[in-house]
């Protein structure tokens, strides 16, 4: 059993991408003697420190970060995995006599990193089989029948994640929303959900795919096209990115499709932390200076 004991000394700064998780989780990591820990499942690769939108160099130079750009983009990751490295990671913060500031808004890897995940049973053969064969079409309307509480939490236009839940339902006769129910986080731990409002949180993201499509991540994704590995090519972007360079898209429709991509994954994050986090949640659209300063007192930041 994983030893978790450390977390109750961290701050989780959580939220969907864009919202500014970052910026604030150095402004108090700064003020209170802290360092930031990575809970992005992207942000772990190496290749891809704008595709991912990596902390910048001079926020790193002002605290120490860990777990970002520390894994090739040939390796398989996953939230186990990842989990043990936090932990790692933490423990050395804590014995350190500072606090954990733990920022990111992949929702399955804090689950696994705060309480673990359930044991899934193994697929059939002929159960993964049949569902590989299937069109996404398919894939999408036989998992709408059979669990329709999956939709809004995953990418309906990634067919291994489809998949992915497909199987589960079909091996287990019931709703893999139900079947990855997952154990509850300790109660003390302490933390925050950082929203926005609709509006102000998509022109963010515009913003952030134009800078990051201008400031270098077509060149990542070009660079670590033969070597990355199955998981890295999940990361968002890759795709639109991808079809941009094989010349399926222009340059404008990349973007409007890489900007799209990323308004739905934030819908999908917030969907997550409302169904399984129960941190405050804090609006930056609409916050105040003395809600920043409560917040801290609150979370029992010095």
């Amino acid at each position: 059993m994983p030893d978790r004991s450390n977390l109750r000394r961290a701050i989780f700064v959580a939220g969907p991408t864009s919202a500014g998780k970052s910026r604030v989780a150095l402004d108090w990591a700064k003020r209170c003697g802290g360092e930031i820990v990575n809970a992005d499942a992207f942000q772990l690769y190496r290749e891809f420190p704008v595709v991912s939108a990596q902390p910048p160099a001079d926020a790193r130079a002002e605290v120490p970060h860990h777990l970002f750009g520390c894994i090739p983009c040939r390796e398989q990751m996953d939230a186990v995995r990842y989990a043990g490295l936090a932990l790692d990671a933490i423990a050395g913060i804590a014995s350190r006599g500072l606090i954990p500031f733990i920022v990111g808004g992949s929702g399955l890897y804090l689950q696994a990193l705060t309480a673990g995940l359930p044991d899934l049973p193994d697929i059939d053969p002929a159960i993964r089989d049949a569902v590989r064969a299937m069109t996404l079409q398919d894939l999408v309307a036989r998992l709408r029948e059979l669990d329709p509480a999956s939709l809004p939490a995953i990418d309906l236009h990634n067919p291994r994640r489809v998949a992915r839940r497909l199987e589960l339902c079909l091996q287990t006769g019931s709703p893999a929303s139900e079947v990855l129910t997952r154990p509850d986080p300790p109660d003390e731990l302490r933390g925050i959900v950082l929203t926005r409002d609709r509006d102000d949180l998509n022109a963010r993201i515009d913003g952030a795919v134009r800078a990051r499509l201008s400031g270098g991540a077509i060149d990542e994704v070009r660079a670590a096209r033969p070597v990355a590995g199955a998981t890295a090519r999940q990361i968002l972007g890759w795709r639109e990115i991808t079809a941009f360079l094989d010349g399926e898209t222009t340059l404008d429709e990349c973007r409007d499709k890489l900007a799209a991509a990323t308004r739905r994954y934030a819908k999908r994050q917030l969907t997550w932390f409302r169904g399984k986090c129960s941190f405050p949640v804090l609006n930056l659209s609409s916050v105040k200076p003395d809600h920043m300063d409560r917040l801290s007192r609150q979370l029992g930041l010095p």
